[in-house]
């Protein structure tokens, strides 16, 4: 398989996925299947911006990547194409465009490539709320815009940031990093866990709630303000 059928890079907002130009589109679209089957759990609730260059892709075949993504819980955020043919199926689809060219020049710009393999910068974005029942693990950090309910659980070999209510149980530095930190703006995790390190949320629900970081210092877990 030749490598330049796909590539798969992380951006700060999400994933940026480049699909060859030539290449027979079952090909490709197996072919990508395939890689995002193989880290699953690095990749599950990323936003995808996929670069197909000047390929016109017609909105059947979009539609099919569209859904092929939202199987693995990605959800396809962007295209960026110089096809008009490429263009219309996105917008008929209800799904942002870009230019190559301009998309490009934004990514230069505003945003940072992450090497998925690089421990401490790569991680896995989520846009909604874990409900009861979710797992999500990853090599790196996690981010979760919204809240993580009780019964939901994130692992993560660096840290965890929830732009939320944190209820469920959380697992940051799992491979031993003590560095690691969890954030979260309303902290009340079931059980939180850093490296070796274990605590619980108190009981006490009459507490203030603010934002608040955990980290492990003097070898136990402390929680204090966060900013």
């Amino acid at each position: 398989m030749p490598d330049d059928i796909l590539s798969i890079k992380g951006i700060n907002d999400g994933l940026l996925i480049s699909l060859s130009a030539t290449e027979k589109w079952e090909l490709i679209t197996k072919e990508l299947a395939a890689r995002l089957d193989e880290k699953a759990a690095f990749f599950a609730g990323a936003k995808v911006t996929v670069n197909v260059g000047e390929r016109p892709v017609p909105k059947y075949e979009l539609s099919s990547l569209k859904a092929l993504l939202e199987r693995r819980s990605l959800s396809l955020a962007v295209v960026m194409s110089d096809s008009t043919t490429t263009l219309a199926s996105a917008t008929a689809l209800d799904v942002r465009t870009r230019t190559t060219s301009k998309a490009a020049a934004d990514i230069d710009d505003d945003t940072m490539a992450i090497d998925p393999e690089e421990a401490g910068t790569s991680g896995v974005m989520i846009r909604r709320t874990l409900r009861s029942g979710r797992i999500v693990h990853s090599r790196g950090h996690v981010v979760v815009y919204g809240d993580v309910n009780p019964g939901a659980q994130i692992i993560a070999a660096g840290d965890i940031i929830v732009w939320g209510k944190l209820r469920g149980t959380v697992h940051a530095g799992a491979e031993g990093d003590t560095s690691a930190v969890v954030c979260a703006l309303d902290m009340s995790p079931n059980q939180l866990r850093i490296a070796g390190h274990i605590t619980t949320s108190p009981s006490d629900k009459r507490r203030a709630v603010k934002p608040e970081v955990a980290c492990v210092r003097d070898n136990q877990i402390v929680v204090e303000a966060w900013g």
